[in-house]
């Protein structure tokens, strides 16, 4: 699977990814309360992670990263050591196992993060609009999402997408010595 959308490209995450996908989730760790997670992470320690997300299946991981010359006209140059085309990552998005239960396997969690110098460029819709059209050929009945509170942008995406809120757990989570809400979000799927 590979779109691209003028300068950016979506295509599946591949263990290449593994360090900026690391970097950058790192970066919502130590900045934001948009993740309760309060240690950063090495790459080996986000790699069962990254492994849990096939490039098939309900379960996804797409990136999505500055579309380079070689990407726009393969004809013009080669591609990086590593086999993969250079290109800065700008975000990623994922559709997770909603609850570890059998029953819960046609719900997702998704889930978007954007690299902060992407923001309001349409990485993460872009990135959403690839995600839900994977999904749209799997058995995936419903996608949720949860949003601390207060988060506009995120609550903007979603309702764009067609989430509807659903409800509030109020003072879920502690970080930066105080709590926070988790607005949770759904979307009929299939």
């Amino acid at each position: 699977m590979l779109q691209q959308h003028g300068e950016v490209q979506v295509r599946a995450g591949a263990e290449a990814d593994l360090p900026a996908l690391t970097d950058l989730y790192n970066h919502y760790i130590r900045e934001t309360c948009i993740t309760f997670d309060l240690e950063p992470f090495t790459p080996e320690q986000r790699r069962p992670w990254l492994l849990s997300h096939p490039q098939d299946g309900p379960h996804r991981l797409l990136v999505a990263q500055e579309a380079t010359d070689r990407m726009k006209n393969p004809h013009n140059g080669a591609a990086s050591a590593s086999g993969r085309p250079d290109g800065g990552l700008l975000g990623y998005a994922t559709s997770s196992a909603f609850r570890p239960k059998a029953a819960y396997a046609p719900s997702v969690e998704v889930t978007v993060y954007c690299a902060p110098h992407a923001a309001g460029r349409g990485v993460g819709a872009l990135l959403y609009k690839t995600l839900f059209e994977a999904l749209a050929d799997e058995d995936v009945h419903r996608a949720y999402a949860g949003i601390v509170q207060p988060n506009e942008a995120s609550t903007r995406l979603h309702t764009r997408f067609g989430f509807r809120h659903i409800g509030t757990y109020t003072e879920v989570g502690r970080k930066f010595g105080r709590y926070w809400d988790v607005a949770w979000y759904q979307k009929d799927l299939g």
